[in-house]
């Protein structure tokens, strides 16, 4: 396994420079989000906490995954590795989309295998980036074996969804942009699915002196489940988010990240994310894809830091919501909108 370091994130940020968007952030309303229990020991004025939205869905192709595909295609264009066959990826869909974008910038073929329960939208869009877009099987676990045997038998170059080192440092560069718009940042809160974002997010916070709090569906719970098993696992898939967040096993990167001081696991069932993508609606006018409403779902869901009965847990870490202590400076990254709007109800 390679080693994610924060030296990885500095090299990709220096490589897609001027090929990304920088991520913009949006404040909330001063008391939008509820503050912890206060410490009695703490005799500093009582104030709310700040937070910011980081709307990297307003990145190329809608979702953070334009960053590591940039990192990836530049890369091995600087290093002189791609192939003529081009380059090819499984996915659910928006790490898809970024590859057939970032290969197209680059006058690259692109061959992309999703499982067929991804949105429609997606796989238009897909069509839209010259991509050829190849259905097969109900989940991501199939369409990346059968990205793999075409791999072999191409020469095409096998990307990844989230499990590569250049994947993750291209994501980790959502976190750079962050600190510099925010240098005293005390939390960034990321949704997890296979834990591309999450670990390139992590690294660099850690090397910032951040904490970062992963936040996953109750019943989609890959980087939770290896944190409570101490190796990587494989879970079930199945939750109203699982197009954007359902892998079944986390990367080791992931998992090692997980593994620092300041990471928080949050798990959040089905509906108070779709509470959280409906709240951004009504209150923001900002239509994200339920993956991206995950990591707000953390802030808004009620307060239960005591593991359920039923709840999988893992003692050290896992709560059922995130709540900001007295002051705390806190960005959540919404991640993605690749989703449809008709899906979401006006008030």
């Amino acid at each position: 396994m390679h080693q994610l370091t924060y030296g990885d994130i500095k090299a990709a940020a220096d490589r897609i420079s001027g090929h990304i968007r920088p991520v913009t952030l949006a404040p909330l309303d001063r008391g939008a989000i509820r503050t912890g229990h206060r410490d009695p020991l703490d005799d500093r004025p009582e104030q709310p906490c700040e937070v910011w939205l980081a709307l990297e869905f307003m990145q190329h192709t809608g979702s953070f995954k334009a960053r590591g595909a940039q990192n990836f295609i530049q890369a091995h264009r600087d290093a002189g590795t791609l192939p003529d066959a081009g380059i090819t990826i499984a996915s659910g869909g928006n790490a898809g989309l970024a590859c057939a974008w970032a290969a197209q910038q680059e006058g690259v073929r692109a061959t992309v295998f999703l499982p067929t329960t991804v949105p429609q939208v997606k796989a238009a869009r897909l069509r839209d980036y010259g991509a050829d877009v190849r259905l097969v099987g109900a989940e991501y676990a199939e369409a990346l074996a059968a990205c793999e045997e075409f791999a072999a038998g191409s020469g095409a170059l096998a990307s990844h969804s989230y499990d590569h080192p250049l994947i993750a440092a291209g994501a980790g560069t959502l976190l750079e942009e962050i600190h510099q718009q925010i240098p005293d940042l005390d939390t960034v809160v990321v949704a997890v699915g296979g834990g591309g974002l999450f670990a390139g997010v992590a690294t660099a916070a850690q090397h910032h002196g951040i904490r970062t709090v992963a936040v996953e569906p109750t019943t989609c719970r890959a980087l939770n489940a290896a944190i409570e098993a101490g190796r990587l696992v494989d879970v079930p898939v199945d939750s109203i988010a699982a197009d954007a967040l359902g892998a079944r096993r986390t990367s080791a990167m992931a998992l090692a990240a997980a593994q620092h001081d300041r990471v928080h696991s949050v798990l959040v069932p089905d509906t108070e994310i779709v509470h959280a993508r409906q709240a951004l609606w009504d209150h923001r006018r900002i239509a994200v894809e339920h993956g991206a409403a995950t990591a707000l779902a953390a802030l808004l869901a009620p307060d239960q830091h005591v593991p359920d009965r039923d709840l999988p847990t893992c003692p050290r870490t896992t709560s059922r919501s995130y709540r900001p202590a007295n002051g705390e400076k806190v960005c959540v990254v919404l991640c993605g909108a690749n989703t449809n709007p008709r899906t979401l109800m006006n008030p």
